[in-house]
Parts: structure tokens; sequence; C-alpha cells
């Protein structure tokens, strides 16, 4: 099974790693897509204020611009160390012991804007860049990696695919019709058992999700057996639409 998240706006900075290496990240076929953003993220760097515009950020946020400035240079650290906010506060892959964080490391790609898919373990540096983000000299991000992703996702081997992804980011790497996948929705049920989708609990319930699944390390290879698995782990999963999976929560 491999698993893809989203990133997270908000990062831990700083780092003890060696400055970023594009050739030791996963998927090393996205290493001329992955070249061309950071070169042209490092560019608009130069400007402040059309950094401040393009990246649509605030006269609080404008200290993110010299992050992407230093984006070759600066220390670096595991991505799923790296990302912050609720789904990784509730992932916990700090606090996991060594063989659950190998797990993570062989089983969980994290989708960012700048890197596309990026093992969990891959050292990578904090940065500012969104999905929807066009970059000045490339398509937009979208077009930038979707179709070069994909490729690679359908070179993984991975058997069956959980997308814990947002939309937005789902976007940016489509999974291959050949590959056995759903797509999880968080939903909390509303009146005749109809799933409502949720925002904060959303991010909250991925997280743990991911963080049980380390700890116990199931084999799962299509959406049947992650629904066995989750019955006997105290999870209350369900099928949704075709395609996807309902947390309930």
């Amino acid at each position: 099974m491999l698993i893809l998240l989203p990133p997270s706006e908000t990062k831990h900075p700083g780092g003890s790693g060696h400055p970023l290496d594009l050739d030791g990240l996963a998927l090393p076929e996205l290493r001329g897509a992955r070249e061309s953003v950071v070169t042209a993220l490092v560019d608009l760097s130069s400007d402040e204020d059309e950094a401040a515009r393009v990246l649509k950020l605030s006269a609080r946020q404008r200290h993110e611009i010299a992050a992407n400035a230093a984006i070759r240079d600066a220390p670096t650290m595991a991505a799923v160390d790296r990302y912050t906010g609720v789904l990784y506060d509730a992932l916990g892959a700090q606090t996991l012991e060594p063989a659950a964080r190998r797990w993570l490391g062989a089983h969980v790609l994290i989708q960012s804007a700048p890197f596309g898919p990026v093992g969990a373990l891959d050292r990578i540096p904090a940065y500012r860049l969104a999905a929807g983000t066009t970059l000045p000299g490339l398509p937009p991000l979208r077009r930038v990696w979707a179709a070069t992703v994909e490729d690679a996702l359908s070179r993984t081997g991975a058997g069956f695919i959980l997308d814990l992804r947002s939309e937005a980011y789902a976007a940016l790497g489509p999974i291959p019709d050949a590959v056995r996948s759903t797509y999880v929705r968080v939903v909390t049920e509303g009146e005749g058992g109809v799933g409502r989708a949720l925002n904060h609990f959303n991010k909250h319930a991925k997280g743990a999700l991911v963080r049980d699944l380390a700890q116990t390390r199931p084999r799962i290879s299509q959406a049947k057996a992650l629904l066995a698995w989750a019955d006997a782990a105290g999870w209350r999963l369900r099928d949704g639409v075709a395609g996807e999976t309902e947390v309930v929560v």
C-alpha cells in the first residue's frame, strides 16, 4: 500500500540535514520538473514585491520569501517532520517508534508543490508555495506536475494507493487508472445517515489514521482489506461513492 498525503502551508523552520538534494528524493524521474520549479521559485524571490504578489503573501508573511530564496542551500529535515498543522500534529511522526517511522518512509508520499511527491523521510527545506500558484516562466503547477506524477506513480509498483490529499493537491498528481486506489473523505453523519464533509476534523482524522497504520503496519492491497483493518482497529470506515472511502467521525 502507498499512502498519499497533502502538505501543510505551515512548516517547522530550520533543520539539521544537508542542503536539498533533488537527486536523493523519491520518484527520481521527477528530477527535471523539480529543477524547473525550484529555479523559478528562486528567481521569483529576487523581487520581493513581485514574489509577494504571485505567492499572495501578506505583509506579515513576507519573511517566507527569504526561505524560498535560500531553498537550495537551507538546512533540511524529514518532510513528515517539516510540515505542521492539524494533520501533522495528529500524525505526530516525531513521537513514533523507529519501526513506525521506517514504515512511513516506505509507504507514504507527501504531495508538495515545489518538489512533487516526496517520501515521508526525504529531507526538504522550508519553503512557501501553494498548489494553485503559477510561477513566472512556467505553466500552472497542475500542468507542470500532473502527467509526470501520474506516470511516476504508475512505476512505483504500488498495488493499492490510499489517497488522503486535498482535491487541490490530488490534481497535481492523478492516480493512474490501472492502479487500485481509494480517495478518502472524512464525514459526520447527518439525517438519515448521509455523510457531511468536515474541515478541521478531516485533517485530524487523516493524521490519526496514518499514525495508527504506521503503528500497526498492516498489509493492505485493496479497499476491502482497508475496511477490515479499520473495523478491527476501532475506526469506522465505509464505502462512499465509486472510488471513495468515507471515514465517519
